[in-house]
């Protein structure tokens, strides 16, 4: 091949196809087009290829570069070991299918395509690159492959854009690879010699890690001195090298790149052969359309340019006023299924490529709100957004506050910045006065990103927000439930816009600043983006959600309106006995004590409990216990799963799980509740979260009321620390089996149907016709075998799950599953039916259409696709029971305030709700709310809700 002349000024950029292939592949979801065919590996390599081409900091001004695949067939490697990539899998079916298309689209972007048979990608690669570096010309290659890291030198770096490390790319120079491996460049091959390539299965020397060969390489030097003087290595290490002497020189050559290959017959040069090309846009308009990359689709339509300036959004593409080529989409952003909804108008072309300036207005006298408040009073719908001392929705304090009546324009109105040389703003109060008919207005419509907490804000200030029909976290949840709901995710998903994150603004870690503190211009900037993209993701999904019926009654008829009964909830907060928590916390200390000193008595000498490293030396070491499995280190586990089996046999570690247990309820309970009461209101405050669980539950934290553990006496009793106030009591109303009962609506069995129709205790009724007797005749043991075996199934238990639930051989527990599906075929149907849609559609859905999206279900990862299929079976379930403790939330809250009653929803848990109610209404209470409960749905089998009444919440049970 000819040379370039080293004063070229040009650079070469060397992408490994071959690594991001698979990569691609394996990270991102089951993408597929209309016919079904799949397209995950296509987005992933495309959407990395664009972004070298887009980003200079990648593709450092290259102007030639290449795509290396492998070609089918063998190399001179499978001729020297017969066991080379013997490990690999076939290429999975659904990847094959897309390589094709993958080689199109490469070349359609502009990039040159190398594939030569018997040389693999590797060796062209490090071929190319030494070519390149023998005429000093700067080359990257763009790899996630380590083994590349020999190639690194003079001229040569290594950088990875799929790395998740900093968010960002991962580049390797000279020093790189030494920080990374613990060995410079040259000694790569040597340290890869030692310590093996499992994915080309070419063995190393046996308990030689990363760490381990990079010590001897230090000490050695090199491998050829290593070998010659491995008599002097000690211990197990040095064993194991000399029986690898004689494999050794093999493995160095199996991991070695070469760099000397004959390529003359498939490139003339670099410079001729490598150029890197414009795309080509009718190519790429046929492929995009073939694959369904709407997105990509439109900017091909929609012109090359973006101009952005001013701040906030204009942020999201370029620097202030400057102009910018197509932006690419992040490297593992699978495209959107619904980009082709959008909203009437001109702000609902948030993917559109056209010039825009943002405006955001400061509002520092009274004519500026005048002029405001008149266009918030005339606009249909406007978003508002909060600038706030604190997270904490009880204790935070306004700083300012942002409205946006169309995309593009916003206004940002400081109250409380304080800081040198801030000018002087509106007063606080004056302000909430001048706004207050609109912001308690319940007829002014109004949207925002996670309101609820906006509303705590305002409240703190004794403003009750009011008239607030959308939110986009909740839009965003209703209609992908999988991802994340975060505004700057949104924005980026919806809209391709790159806002402003608040560390750029407030700065992170020890040196951030309270918003108080950020100069006014700057959050002006940063709160008008955040008003104005939130109108501009509403105008985006909410059309996605009106175009299905029952998206838009679940949004409107459950999740906005138990926002705000969640409001509620949190603001009223529920009271707690600090005292009684002292007390056991106390008791819980002696316990914990004495059960550490029994712990060192079985062990025969004291030690840590909570030190993993001392555990493990007791029970394995001191102890001889069986090594259950082992952590990443390679040490035996001590987790609980493995205390859990141990404990089924050896008295240490049931004491230890007993010590554990203890342990967390006191620190997370019995200590720290107390402290998380508020001192102005005496009560603790949840935070109740919409948009965390994929199948709809709610989430609580700080504290997390879900999750006190009830198995245990100690556990129940700290529910007695949750009471009622002088004059009320707790009421507790807890729906009875209804995950069951959905499964009998959801399968229509007939047997279940029948149970339920009866009153049936169903547990008993399915032992009876698992064990072919009378329900009178089920004995306790048979009833809780068909309790595992009702509850297991619907969480998809497998028959090996349910003979170590219960104790028994997996033929038995086989067995029984046989029986129950020969007793209820409908829920056999059910189940068959429910995968086979959730593989057509890619989701499931709940009673009132609540979509349950399983992004594996055709996965190629067996594993990956079982969980999913376990998934598509319970999700309806769990997602419909979510759904209608909701909507009792709301039919309770409701008529609470119909009737004007004082009493108050205080707590929300898994299918229960906890009221505080005035004696008075006790009576009262106790009639209606089962009736509200069980009148939120009609499902082919009746609701059946269970009160208790006590002082506290655990009496109530």
């Amino acid at each position: 091949m000819s040379q370039l002349p080293s004063d070229s000024g040009k650079a070469l950029l060397l992408v490994d196809g071959s690594s991001y292939l698979y990569r691609a592949f394996h990270a991102l979801p089951d993408l597929r087009n209309r016919e079904g065919e799949p397209t995950g590996a296509i987005y992933g390599i495309v959407a990395m290829l664009r972004r070298m081409r887009a980003d200079r900091k990648l593709n450092i001004g290259a102007t030639h570069g290449a795509v290396i695949f492998d070609a089918p067939g063998k190399t001179f490697r499978d001729d020297l070991y017969s066991q080379y990539k013997a490990n690999r899998s076939e290429t999975p079916p659904d990847l094959v299918r897309q390589i094709p298309i993958i080689h199109d689209m490469v070349r359609a972007l502009g990039w040159p395509v190398i594939m030569i048979a018997g040389i693999e990608a590797d060796d062209v690669i490090g071929t190319l690159a030494m070519q390149a570096r023998a005429q000093q010309l700067e080359t990257i290659i763009s790899t996630g492959d380590k083994d590349m890291a020999q190639l690194v030198g003079p001229h040569v770096r290594l950088v990875n854009t799929m790395s998740r490390d900093g968010g960002g790319a991962e580049w390797l120079d000279r020093d790189g690879v030494s920080a990374r491996f613990g060995v410079p460049p040259e000694r790569i091959v040597d340290y890869l010699s030692l310590v093996g390539d499992a994915v080309d299965n070419v063995p190393g020397v046996d308990k030689v890690g990363p760490k381990t060969a990079a010590k001897l390489l230090a000490e050695y030097g090199s491998l050829d001195t290593l070998m010659a003087r491995a008599a002097e290595v000690k211990g197990v290490v040095g064993e194991n090298l000399r029986t690898a002497l004689d494999w050794l020189p093999l493995a160095r050559t199996l991991v070695t790149i070469r760099t000397d290959c004959d390529l003359s017959d498939h490139l003339a040069s670099i410079d001729e052969s490598l150029d890197l090309r414009p795309e080509d846009v009718p190519a790429l308009r046929s492929l995009f359309e073939r694959c369904a990359f709407r997105t990509w689709l439109r900017e091909l339509e929609g012109g090359q340019t973006v101009t952005v300036r001013g701040s906030g959004g204009a942020q999201a593409l370029a620097e202030p006023g400057r102009a910018i080529g197509p932006v690419a989409p992040p490297p593992v952003l699978p495209p959107n299924d619904s980009d082709s909804a959008s909203a009437t108008g001109e702000a609902s072309s948030g993917r559109a490529l056209a010039a825009v300036t943002p405006q955001y207005e400061c509002v520092l006298s009274w004519d500026q709100l005048e002029r405001w408040k008149a266009r918030i009073r005339s606009a249909p719908l406007v978003a508002l957004d909060t600038e706030t001392t604190s997270l904490d929705p009880m204790a935070a304090r306004l700083v300012g506050i942002s409205l946006s009546v169309q995309a593009w324009e916003a206004c940002y109105i400081p109250l409380g910045h304080e800081y040198a040389g801030a000018p002087e703003q509106l007063p606080l109060d004056g302000v909430l006065n001048h706004l207050r008919d609109w912001l308690e207005d319940d007829t002014a419509p109004k949207v925002g990103q996670n309101l609820k907490y906006d509303a705590h804000v305002l409240q703190n200030h004794g403003i009750a927000l009011a008239g607030v029909v959308h939110d986009t976290l909740l839009e965003s949840y209703v209609l992908e439930a999988h991802r994340n709901h975060d505004m700057d995710s949104l924005a980026a998903r919806h809209l391709e816009r790159r806002t402003i994150r608040y560390e750029e603004v407030a700065g992170k870690g020890a040196s951030q600043i309270g918003f108080e503190q950020v100069s006014i211009e700057r959050a002006t900037e940063y709160s008008g983006e955040d008003a104005e993209v939130t109108l501009h993701l509403h105008q985006t999904l909410y059309p996605q959600i009106t175009a299905v019926p029952a998206l838009e009654q679940l949004y409107r008829e459950i999740e906005i309106p138990v926002s705000r009964v969640l409001q509620r909830m949190e603001r009223h907060g529920v009271l707690i006995d600090a005292q009684l928590l002292a007390r056991q916390s106390n008791e819980l200390g002696h316990k914990l004590l004495a059960l550490e000193a029994q712990a060192h008595q079985v062990a025969g000498q004291p030690f840590n409990l909570n030190s993993p490293k001392q555990l493990g030396e007791i029970l394995f070491e001191r102890l001889g216990l069986p090594v259950v499995k082992k952590t990443a280190s390679g040490a035996p586990s001590t987790d609980e799963d493995v205390l859990t089996q141990l404990a089924e046999d050896y008295p240490l570690p049931r004491l230890l799980l007993d010590w554990r247990g203890l342990a967390k309820l006191k620190s997370t309970y019995a200590d720290k509740l107390p402290r998380m009461v508020n001192v102005r209101t005496g009560r603790v405050h949840t935070s109740y979260s919409q948009a965390v669980a994929v199948t709809g539950r709610l989430a609580s934290s700080e504290p997390n009321l879900q999750n006190i553990p009830i198995r245990t006496p100690e556990g129940r009793r700290i529910r007695e620390a949750f009471i009622a106030p002088p004059g009320c009591r707790i009421v507790s109303a807890d729906y009875s089996q209804i995950e069951l009962r959905i499964m009998a609506h959801l399968s229509q069995d007939p047997g279940l149907l029948s149970a339920f129709a009866q009153g049936l205790d169903v547990h008993r009724a399915t032992a009876a016709e698992i064990f072919g007797t009378t329900p009178a005749e089920v004995t306790s043991e048979q009833r809780r075998y068909a309790k595992v075996i009702n509850f297991g199934l619907i969480y998809g238990m497998s028959a090996f799950g349910l003979a170590s639930n219960l104790g028994i051989e997996r033929d038995a527990a086989r067995n029984y599953i046989d029986r129950y599906f020969a007793r209820y075929p409908g829920v056999r149907r059910y189940m068959d039916e429910t995968r086979l849609r959730a593989r057509e559609q890619g989701y499931v859905e709940t009673v009132f259409g609540r979509r349950l999206w399983l992004a594996e279900i055709n996965s190629p990862s067996g594993p990956r696709r079982a969980a999913a299929e376990r998934a598509a079976i319970n999700a309806p379930m769990h997602g419909t029971a979510a759904d209608l403790i909701k909507k009792a939330m709301i039919a309770v809250q409701s008529w609470l305030d119909q009737e004007r009653l004082m009493s108050k929803l205080v707590m929300q848990v898994h299918d229960e709700l906890v009221l505080e109610v005035p004696q008075h209404e006790l009576e009262l209470i106790q009639m209606q709310l089962p009736a509200l409960m069980c009148g939120v749905a009609s499902l082919a089998v009746p609701l059946e809700v269970q009160t208790g009444v006590g002082d506290n919440w655990d009496q109530a049970h």
